[in-house]
């Protein structure tokens, strides 16, 4: 049982590391992977997921976008554009969040488009943002290290028990 659970475990830290990894650094073909922290694309994109978002060339309404950041933080908006308009001669996006019942108050201008999402796993983002904390990693290397001592410790105590029992049959023939 512990060996199966050792391996599961070892399997998911593995997952996470290469997330981890591929969060921190840009991926080929100019791909982000973000972290959703809202309700307001459920039931669509469920918060705690994560999204892999591509700049496009263009964007049509029904296309899911990421955009921002605003000029009050870092964080980046996901929603859903629900109508193009021309202002000011610039292209700009009306957005909405599938679960919000008004559209946002501000157009996005498609410079401010980070791009579309293609792929959404939901709650990965949890234990990416867990990770990102001392002690979500310091969790990620510590259990992972106590069930493998403990594997190999069983491992050693049961061979021990087993020359300790062939000596005793060998010291009695």
């Amino acid at each position: 049982m512990i060996k199966i659970l050792t391996y599961i475990f070892g399997a998911m830290v593995i997952v996470i590391a290469l997330l981890l990894v591929v969060s921190f650094f840009p991926i080929m073909g100019n791909y982000k992977i973000m972290i959703v922290q809202s309700g307001s694309m459920e039931p669509t994109i469920k918060t705690g997921s994560i999204v892999i978002v591509k700049p496009a060339p263009s964007y049509d309404v029904g296309d899911v976008i990421t955009f921002g950041p605003t000029p009050r933080g870092k964080i980046s908006t996901t929603h859903r554009i629900v109508a193009e308009n021309i202002k000011n001669g610039l292209e700009t996006y009306t957005t909405k969040g599938d679960s919000n019942d008004s559209v946002d108050l501000k157009g996005v201008l498609q410079k401010d488009v980070l791009g579309k999402v293609y792929l959404s796993v939901p709650f990965v983002g949890y234990a990416l943002t867990a990770v990102k904390e001392p002690i979500g990693f310091l969790i990620l290397i510590i259990v992972p290290a106590l069930l493998i001592l403990f594997d190999e410790g069983k491992k050693i105590f049961l061979e021990l028990k087993k020359m300790k029992r062939g000596a005793e049959e060998n010291t009695q023939s």
